[in-house]
């Protein structure tokens, strides 16, 4: 089996959590050779905890002989990282969003392919065995699909990540924090045709493309396994200072409708995330726990109606992880030329649908405030 040189740019939490502990559990697969990070308390904890070599800039990594690179930096940085490490020969792996502007992602495929590389988004979801399971239902289910709804409360990471070895960075210089902001502010303004409004802003960056965008992907592939259409937006809505956000799209020419909402409540800790499929006469349900629980199953759940008798059985498949499991298939793309799951053209379509819902609240909101 085929070990690949792999690098980090990014040491947050994910990265800490997730991404680097997975990689060197992963050590017949990945030889982890170094994690790139500007904090220097980032860089010492993860020398300190995990015995990897750091470094301070994606410069400096990329310097590496590797054949391969996780990014997992702040979102406005994954265009000019993942760029700079295709231009330097290596398969990437990029945390969601790819990047905010679907343009700007059709840029980073066009470098691909000119590579010659994997480059592949980091949706967990699509690898989560319950998930993988819901697909293989579909062809069972009864009548027409009616309705798909996605219902998430989330506290964010703390109260899933307290009994985890982790550090927080620390605090970037005042010039490179506006440097950050600047950055992102133009990529959103290249996804969102429209000016937004702060809470707009704060939700398109926050609800919509950090959060929701998990089940978006996740959706997406739902609807092509079923070979449904999407169609006009007919709702969104970004509020809670853009701690929400909410979106309603048609599907099949209006025989089905797609609801979403997400929800951060930092001082509830409490995580409720749903995804359910309604069809005529029968519906599949997804409960995802915290995404950080790992090896905690998604609950699957079918239930049929028999005249007026419900029926209804859970699914469990396996404890697999699908953090882990996503590494795994990023592996087999590079060295066994594997389709990849989470492609730049999905995640591009994901953005797509998120810019357009932002720009749709912005143009029907008539509460909305000064643009940015």
């Amino acid at each position: 089996m085929e070990r690949l040189r792999i690098g980090v740019i990014g040491a947050g939490g994910i990265a800490q959590v997730e991404h680097i502990p997975n990689l060197l559990r992963l050590r017949p697969l990945f030889d982890l050779c170094a994690v790139a990070d500007p904090s220097p308390a980032a860089r010492s904890f993860v020398n300190e905890r995990y015995g990897v070599s750091t470094v301070e800039t994606p410069e400096a990594l990329l310097a590496i002989p590797l054949d391969a690179v996780v990014i997992a930096s702040p979102d406005p940085l994954h265009l000019a990282h993942v760029s700079a490490a295709l231009s330097a020969g290596l398969h990437v792996f990029c945390e969601k969003p790819l990047c905010y502007a679907p343009s700007d992602i059709a840029v980073l495929a066009n470098q691909r392919d000119t590579a010659g590389r994997v480059l592949q988004t980091g949706y967990m979801k699509r690898f989560d065995p319950s998930y993988e399971a819901l697909l293989a239902l579909l062809p069972e289910q009864e009548g027409a699909l009616r309705m798909v709804s996605v219902e998430v409360t989330d506290p964010d990471a703390a109260p899933f990540i307290q009994h985890h070895d982790w550090r927080a960075g620390d605090t970037p210089a005042p010039d490179a924090a506006a440097a950050l902001r600047a950055e992102q502010a133009a990529q959103v303004a290249r996804a969102v045709p429209v000016p937004l409004d702060e809470t707009t802003y704060r939700g398109f960056c926050a609800a919509y493309s950090s959060s929701i965008v998990h089940d978006v992907n996740a959706v997406h592939g739902i609807l092509d396994a079923l070979g449904a259409e999407t169609g006009a937006i007919v709702g969104a809505a970004l509020f809670a200072n853009g701690l929400g956000g909410q979106g309603a799209v048609l599907l099949n020419g209006g025989e089905a409708l797609w609801t979403m909402s997400h929800l951060t409540v930092p001082a509830l800790p409490h995580y409720s995330e749903r995804i359910t499929l309604t069809f005529e006469g029968s519906s599949l349900e997804l409960e995802f726990p915290s995404p950080y629980l790992n090896h905690a199953p998604t609950r699957l759940t079918e239930r049929r109606g028999k005249g007026l008798s419900l029926q209804s059985r859970e699914i469990r498949t396996s404890y697999q992880e699908a953090f882990i499991e996503e590494l795994k298939g990023f592996h087999r793309a590079i060295t066994k030329g594997e389709p990849v799951r989470n492609t730049a053209e999905a995640a591009a379509r994901d953005m797509a649908l998120l810019a357009g819902l932002a720009a749709w609240h912005m143009t029907h909101n008539t509460t909305k405030g000064p643009t940015k």
